[in-house]
């Protein structure tokens, strides 16, 4: 396997290291916003949102006249990130303290209990003052509980993707609600902010009372740690059944997260149990079960015993048994290998996990960051993190390959997308004619170092800029998700399809109260920022700087914006494509893409076959026309031949 980005960073220890209220650096930057009534904290897994959500919940308690706190996480089991924490002993002025009867993510009872209690909370007559549950248990309590009891309340929503502008979207609904019809605080956060079904997660004028976001990035955070140095992030191709990859794809040294798929994907070839249990097979004998806590005993062919936990179990009494276990376990040798399906993705914490291993194609970019998240975080004794994603290879006689191409297209992108978020990126502003010669003189290593003067790039208006500085990567990351635009990662559109039409339409489309100016704005910083994500500036002899971009070095003192138009953003993201898949998938891929553009008959393909081929033969030294050729009669030749051959190919399968 070969990682299709490979990160390294700078280990300055900044994002670990604590202040003298006990705060590491992205608390501190959410805690000096702490007054404001409606707060919006994009950070990734790992970066410490939740013990942000205390300070700011404790402040607002002590200082701001809000009587109640409510946290609501997407599952039970992240409800542990919010259990009783000591502040004090590290500068802060309170601990964090919840009464075991009002966290509902640990107390028994079923949903109806626990919905009794939030609107028994919420009651003046009670004392207690946090309250931790589920979105779903609050979105249920919400139905039984009038505006004005809502009123100086603080919500805390954890995970907040899931909300989404869907009118039928009920957590949406709910922080609607609270925005316009009652004088509750909120606090949203999320390590990605942007949906795998492409709704947008915020109205733009629910989004506007948020403003502006806090932004924390991957590259800030993971510069920052202590101990981790590295992240890959690879593809594995398997063909026939997945569990013939897994001994090469599973290092047992390392403690790894296994996501097996759906038992609905096609990538599942048995019962769920059967698969855990082939996968056990792969690490070893199982030698002894641990039942109080339900975690198995592997003897290694090499002699090595392994602490592996089945989270796939159905069993209520085993899976609340190591649920248990993996709440209070605060040991490198308390885990070694974990088998999942559903869980253990967003919020799920164990610092010690190296390795993710994520077996067939999930469809939600969102998805995928989470899970990387869950090796991402910075612990002693673990310099590097690895997420493979285990994909069935592209195979022209499969009958399904469109839906395999199409899944593969939505991995790759993930991919990219966090090629995009963890590198440091390069801002731009217009440059004027009086600012030219200054900008010769300016010496290297100044405040501007991360700054590109463009000539001609229009001054964006202030909400334009608002989206260039907070929501940059998020647009990205809808750019990349967006089917036309993946597509001509590896088709033929010309660049200016790209940068006049497709990008200026997803922007649209994201940010519809927009005008044709601001679009136009944010396009343009968008495209540049794709094109130079990651490169440095190189000097000549001469002391000229150039930036690379889209194959090609430039001057960045001649860069003008009419460059921008003849520039193909997505140039590197086809080489990192190209240089990981055999020249036969490329080809299978490009024919089933092409294939979705242009249709074609039997009776078409034969014609062009027997009477327009051998005249292009002719013409060409005797060679076939290629789905790359640039004359259209030569592409529409070639799609016919493989057209045919695709036709035959199934025509044999089927006498079989």
């Amino acid at each position: 396997m070969e990682n299709l980005v490979e990160i390294q960073y700078a280990q300055t220890g900044q994002s670990s290291a604590t202040n003298d209220m006990g705060m590491r650096e992205m608390q501190a930057i959410v805690y000096k916003q702490r007054n404001r009534q409606h707060l919006l904290v994009k950070a990734p897994p790992a970066s410490g949102k939740s013990r942000a959500m205390m300070f700011v919940a404790l402040d607002k308690l002590a200082y701001q006249g809000i009587r109640k706190v409510i946290v609501a996480v997407p599952e039970k089991s992240i409800g542990r990130s919010f259990k009783d924490t000591d502040l004090r002993r590290y500068g802060f002025f309170a601990d964090w303290r919840v009464a075991p009867y009002y966290n509902l993510c640990t107390s028994s009872g079923n949903e109806t209990s626990k919905r009794k209690k939030l609107v028994e909370f919420l009651s003046p007559l009670t004392s207690a003052q946090i309250l931790v549950c589920t979105h779903t248990t609050l979105r249920n309590a919400m139905k039984d509980v009038p505006n004005d009891a809502l009123n100086d309340v603080f919500f805390g929503i954890d995970e907040f993707h899931h909300a989404s502008s869907d009118v039928n979207n009920y957590l949406g609904e709910l922080i609607r609600r609270l925005l316009n019809e009652t004088t509750a605080h909120i606090m949203a956060m999320t390590g990605s902010y942007f949906r795998g079904d492409a709704i947008p997660v915020m109205r733009p004028e629910d989004e506007a009372r948020f403003q502006p976001t806090i932004n924390y990035n991957y590259y800030q955070q993971l510069s920052g740690y202590k101990y981790l140095k590295s992240l890959g992030i690879g593809y594995q191709f398997f063909t026939g059944k997945y569990i013939n990859a897994i001994p090469e794809a599973l290092d047992t040294t390392k403690k790894t997260l296994i996501h097996i798929p759906n038992v609905n994907s096609k990538t599942s070839y048995a019962q769920k149990y059967d698969e855990v249990a082939d996968i056990i097979r792969c690490i070893g004998e199982i030698v002894e079960t641990d039942y109080e806590h339900y975690i198995h005993h592997v003897r290694t062919p090499d002699g090595r015993i392994l602490k592996v936990g089945d989270l796939v179990e159905d069993d209520s009494r085993r899976r609340d048994a190591l649920q248990a276990y993996l709440q209070r376990m605060n040991s490198r040798d308390a885990l070694d290998i974990l088998i999942a399906l559903g869980t253990a993705k967003e919020g799920f914490d164990w610092a010690w996990c190296e390795c993710c291993i994520t077996i067939g194609i999930r469809s939600s970019l969102t998805e995928i960051v989470q899970i990387i998240g869950r090796c991402t975080r910075d612990c002693v004794g673990k310099t590097h993190a690895q997420f493979i994603n285990l994909i069935p290879c592209p195979d022209a006689a499969q009958e399904d390959v469109s839906m395999a191409v199409n899944d593969f297209l939505k991995a790759i992108s993930a991919s990219l997308l966090m090629e995009q978020v963890m590198a440091p990126r390069w801002t731009f502003k217009t440059k004027r004619d009086d600012d030219k010669e200054d900008n010769k003189d300016k010496e290297k290593g100044d405040n501007d170092s991360h700054t590109i003067e463009v000539e001609g790039l229009p001054t964006p208006t202030e909400r334009a800029q608002a989206i260039i500085d907070n929501d940059l990567d998020t647009l990205i990351a809808s750019t990349l998700s967006d089917k036309k635009i993946r597509e001509t990662i590896i088709g033929t559109d010309t660049a200016e399809m790209i940068t006049q039409v497709y990008i200026p339409k997803v922007i649209k489309e994201t940010y519809p109260d927009l005008t044709a100016e601001e679009v136009d704005q944010v396009a343009k910083h968008t495209i540049l920022t794709i094109a130079t994500q990651g490169q440095d500036i190189t000097m000549d002899d001469s002391g000229n700087k150039f930036i690379r971009m889209a194959n090609r070095f430039i001057n960045i003192d001649d860069l003008s914006i009419n460059l921008i138009d003849s520039i193909n953003p997505f140039q590197r993201a086809y080489e990192i494509l190209s240089k990981s898949l055999t020249p036969e998938v490329l080809h299978t891929i490009q024919y089933e893409i092409e294939s979705k553009r242009e249709g074609m008959t039997r009776e078409e393909a034969i014609l062009l076959y027997q009477k327009y081929l051998p005249k292009w033969r002719e013409e060409h030294d005797g060679r076939n026309p290629t789905l790359n050729e640039p004359d259209a009669n030569g592409r529409r030749i070639a799609f016919a031949i493989d057209y045919l051959r695709k036709l035959k190919q199934q025509m044999l399968t089927n006498k079989r």
